[in-house]
């Protein structure tokens, strides 16, 4: 496999990376509810996919330290269920901010800013990473280990801060969640 399994998958990657933020965006403005849909709030999600973030991270290292001890195909299915989790989280949270009201975060002073700062950088990552996500794993089905490597080492760590602050964001909020 070469440069053509990139290109086929080049157009791809675009409209993934374009839409997936795009439809996240119009999902979470949408609140069933209010729209006037009987369904219940999603309320106990919030854990579980903080859960999965968590995960996603230790899963990113386990792999990194598979590919160092020359164990190609542990990293690679351990790089896959990355994957497999993050498409998970971002089906769990879609649902739960589609029956949920927003939580606003209660804290004052210094720690509001920290909370902020750590939200935002996160999602701003969380909308940058998909295209590398994207481009890292074409790269490696092309067989093309030396762009794949090269562009991973910017890929993990953009990934694993948005896994991590996750579930800092999670623990920040969750004293002000209404259950």
């Amino acid at each position: 496999m070469n440069t053509s399994v990139e290109q086929k998958y080049n157009k791809w990657i675009i409209v993934l990376s374009v839409a997936i933020p795009l439809v996240v965006a119009l999902l979470f403005g949408i609140n069933l509810r209010k729209l006037g849909y009987d369904v219940q709030p999603l309320s106990f999600l919030p854990p579980i996919y903080a859960t999965i973030n968590g995960i996603t991270a230790v899963v990113l290292v386990l792999a990194v330290l598979a590919i160092k001890n020359g164990k190609r195909k542990l990293h690679e299915n351990l790089m896959k269920f990355a994957i497999c989790l993050s498409v998970l989280f971002l089906g769990m949270y879609v649902a739960y901010h589609m029956t949920s009201d927003s939580t606003k975060f209660g804290g004052e002073g210094a720690i509001k800013y920290i909370y902020y700062f750590i939200l935002i950088t996160h999602i701003c990552l969380s909308v940058i990473i998909i295209p590398f996500v994207l481009v890292t794993y074409v790269r490696a089905l092309a067989q093309r280990f030396d762009k794949h490597k090269k562009i991973a080492k910017i890929t993990f760590p953009m990934w694993l801060y948005v896994a991590v602050t996750g579930v800092i964001v999670y623990l920040m909020i969750s004293p002000y969640y209404n259950f």
